[in-house]
């Protein structure tokens, strides 16, 4: 089994002691711990939502396998415990949001609704954000815009895990890109990095012992590797060489230079330094489909383009044309009605997380 395999077999929690678990039980459980921290109840459930959609979706990455590190910054108090936004500057099409060192996951719904908002009013806005925190999975946000019938745009800066095209030394932020689509069932939610793979999957191989693959990666010497250690100190590849650099440096100017907030080697790290609040700044836009056109008949546009790609003629080997976010939207709903598979290592961490935050452990 190569290493691609191992991962991928890892993640989907096919090993021997991997659990099922009820994504509700998950939620109310992952809930329940930043409760234990003292986080309002909404916002609480929202981290908790965010956190569990992911596993719903298949991003183990983004999941459960992070409240370790999410719990222990509110703990060290790098994190605050309540979201207190500030508006600094506010006009039909955009607003300047201080988030004022709060979780990532709730700034970002609020952020992503308050867009939403004056959409609603002016056709479009742009939300910039400054003093906040990691995100999590990107594609969460975007999704609250198509469910309200608009499309939803974010990105955001990140601390280095890019080495720009050229450059053996990481400076450019891992940071996705994630666009939605209303459809007349589930949206088109394209999330991406622009890197050939997350530094999360990275994170989580470190964390499950395993190899990742060739051409993930190179070490802090811009050596190719295989070892998660050594990639997590190192760059993650950026997606066709100086076209994936270019897409991250401009994460950074729209996530961080336009909202005031840092931007690559000026983020700090969210694993390793709990001293400091990351400063990460991120732009979320919102354009009210209904106010250019019918959003009816914008449904029926998807509808036609989504389904005259499925049914194009298909190479060998490939048995479907998958839309952007579409396998997601299936392992969802698969997940829903069967539950999520947890890897024993992330299984184990959560038990031990609820002995050390005194919270009964429900799965």
């Amino acid at each position: 089994m190569n290493s691609s395999d191992s991962y991928e077999k890892i993640v989907k929690g096919e090993g021997d002691d991997s659990r099922l678990v009820d994504w509700r039980a998950l939620r109310e459980y992952s809930k329940a711990l930043f409760l234990s921290q003292g986080m309002p109840d909404e916002d609480a459930a929202t981290v908790a939502d965010c956190l569990v959609d992911a596993e719903l979706c298949g991003v183990p990455s983004h999941g459960v396998s992070r409240l370790t590190i999410y719990l222990k910054r509110l703990e060290c108090g790098v994190v605050s415990k309540t979201f207190t936004p500030t508006i600094e500057k506010e006009y039909p099409s955009s607003v300047l949001l201080n988030a004022n060192n709060a979780n990532g996951m709730v700034v970002g719904k609020y952020a992503m609704e308050l867009a939403c908002r004056k959409a609603a009013e002016s056709g479009s806005c742009f939300v910039f954000v400054n003093h906040s925190n990691h995100l999590g999975m990107m594609g969460y946000y975007p999704r609250l815009a198509a469910a309200r019938g608009m499309v939803g745009f974010v990105t955001t800066s990140a601390n280095p895990g890019i080495a720009p095209f050229g450059s053996s030394k990481p400076f450019l932020g891992t940071s996705p890109i994630a666009i939605a689509a209303p459809g007349k069932n589930d949206p088109v939610v394209l999330d991406m990095a622009p890197s050939v793979v997350a530094m999360g999957k990275v994170m989580l191989s470190m964390k499950l012992g395993v190899d990742i693959p060739e051409g993930w990666a190179m070490d802090e010497n811009g050596k190719p590797t295989t070892d998660a250690k050594a990639a997590s100190k190192g760059s993650v590849l950026p997606i066709g060489g100086p076209k994936g650099s270019g897409l991250s440096l401009f994460s950074q100017i729209l996530g961080g230079i336009v909202s005031g907030a840092q931007y690559g080697p000026h983020v700090n790290t969210l694993y390793y330094d709990f001293e400091n609040p990351q400063g990460m700044g991120h732009m979320f836009a919102a354009i009210d489909i209904s106010k250019i056109i019918d959003l009816d008949t914008f449904k029926d546009g998807i509808e036609r383009l989504t389904g005259e790609i499925k049914g194009l003629p298909r190479v060998e080997g490939v048995d479907e044309i998958f839309l952007p976010g579409e396998i997601e939207m299936r392992r969802r709903r698969q997940r829903e009605t069967e539950g999520i598979h947890i890897t024993g290592v992330v299984y184990r961490e959560l038990t031990d997380l609820g002995k050390r935050y005194d919270v009964p452990f429900t799965l």
